[in-house]
């Protein structure tokens, strides 16, 4: 892959960067970031000198966000494969569904959906996503493959990866109470410390435009509308902008 470098005008550091891990952690989940890819470092000297481009009029706050693909392509291409999990659920609680998108060398490859669970809550799908997902890293990970797995839930993250080792200590139980959602989540910590050396979890934005973020959820509507509980691949055409028109959660 051509070496490219990197503008962030808005992020939790601003400048030129030389590479794109650097600059995913600058503008990963920060509000309103502004970044983009330039083929020479000349190039990127004068874009960052002369600020940032015009935010496009669309993506306002009185208006849903087109998906933003600047950097897309480095976003998914800095891992063997990047999996996107997300959960769906109409009303809360109510009908819930899961869904991942699966890009492989930068594409995506991979469409999946299912978990659905007629009395569900946005917890539950979300954790039932990331449980998925962690599988398909396991088995991408056997297969000598470097895995990301980025989700929009803060509180499925946080479970598996802060809260689950103290609750364990405790019995699994919470000083407060019980625990919602134990068995799944005992079963995603399980999968996480087996593989948690070899898998990288990234929080990203919910409906801001993140491409895979957005085909996730798209899959988990899916298998609310399908009641689909097995998970199953997509079998349509794999066109972005035709799938980014399915029904939103």
């Amino acid at each position: 892959m051509a070496k490219k470098f990197y503008v962030v005008w808005r992020g939790v550091k601003t400048g030129v960067f030389h590479d794109w891990p650097t600059t995913l952690a600058l503008v990963d989940g920060f509000p309103g970031a502004q970044y983009k890819s330039f083929p020479t470092l000349a190039e990127a000297e004068s874009a960052f000198r002369s600020g940032p481009p015009a935010r496009s009029p669309i993506a306002t706050a009185a208006s849903k966000p087109r998906v933003v693909r600047t950097d897309h392509a480095d976003a998914v291409s800095a891992f063997d494969t990047v999996i996107f999990c997300d959960g769906a659920c109409e009303p809360n609680p109510g009908k819930a569904g899961s869904g991942m998108a699966v890009y492989r060398a930068g594409e995506l490859a991979e469409l999946w959906y299912g978990a659905y669970n007629p009395a569900g809550t946005n917890n539950t799908a979300e954790l039932n996503a990331l449980l998925q997902a962690l599988m398909l890293a396991r088995t991408e990970i056997q297969a000598d493959k470097t895995v990301q797995v980025r989700s929009d839930s803060s509180y499925g993250l946080n479970a598996v990866t802060k809260w689950a080792a103290g609750w364990k200590k405790r019995g699994w139980r919470k000083a407060d109470g019980e625990i919602k959602n134990l068995e799944v989540i005992q079963e995603l910590y399980a999968l996480y410390q087996e593989i948690e050396d070899d898998v990288k979890l990234q929080h990203v934005s919910a409906h801001v435009g993140i491409e895979g973020n957005e085909l996730a959820d798209r899959m988990a509507m899916l298998a609310v509308e399908r009641r689909e509980v097995q998970w199953r691949e997509y079998d349509g055409e794999l066109d972005i902008d035709k799938l980014l028109k399915m029904r939103a959660g």
